[in-house]
């Protein structure tokens, strides 16, 4: 039987970041983080497209809340504890220079997620705290105070107990044992599967600034938007989906998409084109698109969609086919069938109640000595750093619980 002061059940970003700042803090506790794969640290990195977007350039702490479609109103406290530019100058005190790029999103200046990784690599082997790989929990025990951590292979003790495991079901059915009660974890970022004539050989084709909702409900969202293979892609929908998550599931994935390509009124599109018709009559329709935000490629499509001729005089398009095209710039309706995970970064809405938490520690309420960080709660966030920081600031209040307690 091993013993413990801490272990940390869960070798990604919140489970590493908690440890040290744990053992930084109060050098004299013996902490051991429990991974249960051959490897630590995998979703670091593969995040950001293998660059790891550390967190956002959002610097007020009820701000930052918006980012968060569950958790808003627990993550305000916190967020006054442990913000985005505390987590900006730990990296950098850790060797790790940041930067902030021109839409917000922070990153290492190495351009790579193995910085972060081997930062964290670094500072557990020098801070002398165990990581132990191929040690997954099958159980978990509380004995009066003291808390008993079951693998195939081995058995622990600790005086506290983290869990940072994410989204992993094994370990909600173990906390479920403990009367935890878990939301069912439904994905939250994800794309629109869309098969329709209008995105069809578009790939790559975005759009800024465009406003995008779903049918017979209050779900809207503004931001680009990116044609891809199977559909819509992009911040607008990326952000749409997780506020949407848990309804969408409801609906099995089938819904309707209302998309405003101009993120204008129908009225101001039509007196657009009906000023070019006026002002570039001897002009041919397809030779440039009189909206700034549609390429050539994707008026050029509307122009099919719409059934006009590009070849076609503006002097000579009747105002009905205008009005056609004003309607369909500015309300298409997509049938979506289905999801795709955005990228390789997989993020879900569900985990443990948040009512069950005491957000000033990030202790359970049911269990003293038992803490949670990062997605194992039901806490997530929009893509663009949101759901590091949430670690981040859950490692920081854990650690200095437990350091000084």
């Amino acid at each position: 039987m091993k013993q413990y002061d801490v272990i940390i059940v869960g070798g990604g970003a919140a489970g590493f970041f908690t440890a040290i700042n744990i053992k930084e803090k109060n050098e004299s506790l013996s902490v051991a983080i429990l991974e249960k794969g051959k490897e630590v640290l995998q979703k670091v990195k593969i995040s950001g497209g293998g660059r790891c977007n550390v967190t956002h350039a959002c610097f007020e702490p009820k701000e930052l809340t918006e980012f968060y479609p569950r958790g808003k109103r627990e993550l305000l406290g916190p967020f006054h504890q442990f913000m985005t530019g505390d987590t900006m100058e730990w990296f950098e005190n850790h060797g790790v220079p940041l930067k902030i790029e021109a839409d917000n999103r922070i990153f290492p200046q190495s351009n790579s997620s193995q910085s972060i990784i081997d930062c964290f690599l670094n500072a557990t082997h020098q801070l002398g705290i165990e990581v132990l790989k191929n040690t997954g929990v099958t159980a978990i025990d509380k004995i009066e105070d003291v808390w008993k951590v079951s693998t195939k292979e081995s058995e622990f003790e600790c005086n506290k107990l983290v869990i940072t495991a994410g989204s992993s079901k094994q370990m909600w059915k173990l906390l479920a044992s403990l009367e935890h009660n878990v939301v069912e974890p439904v994905p939250s970022l994800f794309t629109f599967n869309i098969k329709d004539p209008l995105l069809q050989d578009l790939p790559g084709v975005s759009v800024q600034n465009v406003e995008v909702s779903i049918k017979d409900t209050k779900l809207t969202s503004t931001g680009p938007l990116l044609i891809t293979h199977w559909g819509t892609s992009g911040p607008a929908v990326l952000k749409l989906s997780a506020f949407g998550a848990i309804l969408l599931a409801e609906k099995d994935y089938q819904y309707q998409v209302k998309v405003n390509w101009l993120n204008c009124n129908g009225q101001h599109a039509l007196d657009v084109l009906f000023q070019m018709k006026k002002k570039q009559a001897k002009s041919i329709i397809e030779k440039y698109s009189p909206f700034e935000t549609i390429s050539k490629r994707l008026w050029h499509r509307f122009l099919e969609v719409c059934a006009i001729n590009g070849q076609t005089k503006w002097a000579d398009i009747s105002n009905k086919k205008l009005e056609a095209l004003a309607e369909k710039l500015t309300n298409t309706v997509f049938h979506a069938q289905g999801k795709s995970t955005f990228k390789d970064e997989f993020v879900t809405a569900g985990g443990v109640k948040l009512k069950e938490v005491n957000f000033k520690r990030f202790e359970s309420k049911l269990h003293p000595n038992l803490f949670f960080a990062g997605e194992i709660l039901n806490i997530d966030a929009v893509t663009g750093g949101f759901n590091f920081q949430n670690a981040w600031t859950g490692g920081w209040v854990i650690s200095e619980t437990i350091a000084y307690s």
